[in-house]
């Protein structure tokens, strides 16, 4: 397969050679957690230099959307594996211990989204939505209480029982069960008080301090998929976030 050569008018070469890669991903010819081609195979298939094609692989894999394994080849990032399963859970508990929450079901159904939710998403206003409510637990305490918003039109069949079945990991279900991965976030964090229903979740005085968290969970081209809305009990956690 050629492509053009780096010119005023075209990308770089590997910046293309890194876009006929993420193609391939958001094709599904290489699916999450799945070995892709050599650097020498990749080489000969585009008709460049196999630098090329590591530096294209270089920058995937620092946006998480490869990883490589010494000795194993490069394979799909996938929420899966074992250090990305968590990977977005950004609350650590304060005597240092990773939280790994369960989750309770509260509510699943469906709703519309208003003005600021859709701009959120990327949607029209009034478009069809599902929205799920949840407590995450750890350890049995009640530490997030959170309220999730998706386009209907993408998340088509996810169900309740689907969603108690895959507990706290909803990323992993999106990935394995419809095939929407998450590559990224953006978030923006507030304090704020419990309101009465929050306190009664979350176990606490009403009026009593929680981080408010909104985030827009990204795929492919920053495509937005996700809206969350947690509130956070911060008395023994804290949001914690690795700057890069």
């Amino acid at each position: 397969m050629k492509v053009a050569r780096s010119t005023p008018a075209f990308q770089p070469l590997y910046q293309q050679i890194k876009s006929l890669i993420t193609q391939g991903l958001i094709s599904g010819e290489w699916s999450p957690g799945s070995v892709i081609p050599s650097e020498i195979e990749l080489a000969r298939r585009y008709e460049v230099s196999q630098g090329t094609v590591r530096k294209a692989i270089n920058e995937l894999a620092a946006e998480n959307l490869l990883v490589r394994h010494q000795g194993k080849g490069t394979f799909v990032s996938s929420h899966a594996e074992e250090n990305r399963r968590y990977y977005f859970t950004r609350i650590a508990a304060d005597r240092g211990e990773r939280v790994l929450p369960d989750a309770e079901l509260l509510e699943f159904r469906r709703g519309k989204a208003d003005a600021r939710v859709a701009a959120r998403l990327g949607v029209s206003a009034g478009a069809s939505l599902l929205v799920l409510r949840r407590v995450l637990r750890d350890a049995g305490r009640p530490v997030i209480l959170e309220t999730v918003r998706l386009p209907a039109a993408l998340f088509r069949g996810l169900t309740a029982e689907l969603l108690a079945q895959r507990g706290a990991l909803l990323y992993s279900t999106y990935e394995s069960v419809l095939g929407i991965r998450v590559l990224k976030a953006e978030e923006s964090i507030k304090a704020v008080r419990a309101d009465a229903e929050a306190a009664v979740r979350l176990e606490v005085e009403p009026g009593s301090p929680l981080l408010a968290v909104e985030r827009v969970a990204l795929t492919y081209g920053d495509r937005p998929v996700e809206l969350r809305h947690s509130l956070c009990n911060t008395r023994d956690y804290h949001y914690q976030a690795r700057i890069v």
